[in-house]
């Protein structure tokens, strides 16, 4: 039974960056349009290794630096020149990653017939550009917002016509 337990306790942690570190959410949307437009791209099965490798990466050294964060933050609430140089080691690191995973993008995907595939693939099919469109706007209001702030708003919406709705059948 622990064992099951383990992956409920690192399913949460997942879910704690995600929820509270803007770069996780950077990170899973840029790795998400990364894996969804690989397949206009020739890449072979150890391109696609590379690729996940490198997703996998950059995610558990920003899992990893929350996880540090945090612990900072507990031990020493107030400043110190030694948790701020871990702090910073720990981000030094997910930066150090996720150059190197953009530099490795740019290698797998500087290819003009998979640049030319994409965009094909969105300008000839006006329903697939207004999907992406939106997928982009969704991502942006994702990650600049923190998902508790996006429930709070939407359920904000909700009881305001809930609440209306109410009131009109009072009358």
């Amino acid at each position: 039974m622990s064992f099951f337990r383990g992956f409920k306790y690192a399913f949460c942690g997942i879910i704690h960056c995600i929820k509270n570190e803007r770069n996780m959410r950077i990170h899973t949307v840029v790795a998400t349009y990364v894996l969804v437009f690989a397949r206009f791209f020739d890449l072979t099965r150890e391109d696609y290794i590379l690729l996940l490798l490198t997703i996998g990466g950059v995610i558990a050294a920003e899992t990893v630096n929350t996880a540090i964060e945090d612990l900072c933050d507990k031990v020493s609430p107030d400043y110190h020149t030694l948790i701020r140089h871990a702090k910073d080691a720990a981000a030094g690191a997910v930066l150090i990653l996720a150059v190197f995973a953009v530099i490795i993008g740019i290698i797998l995907f500087c290819n003009f017939d998979g640049l030319c595939a994409l965009y094909n693939f969105y300008i000839t099919q006006p329903l697939n550009l207004c999907a992406i469109i939106a997928l982009t706007a969704f991502s942006i209001i994702y990650i600049i917002f923190p998902p508790s702030k996006i429930k709070k708003f939407f359920l904000g919406i909700f009881s305001k016509k809930h609440t209306e709705e109410n009131s009109d059948d009072k009358q």
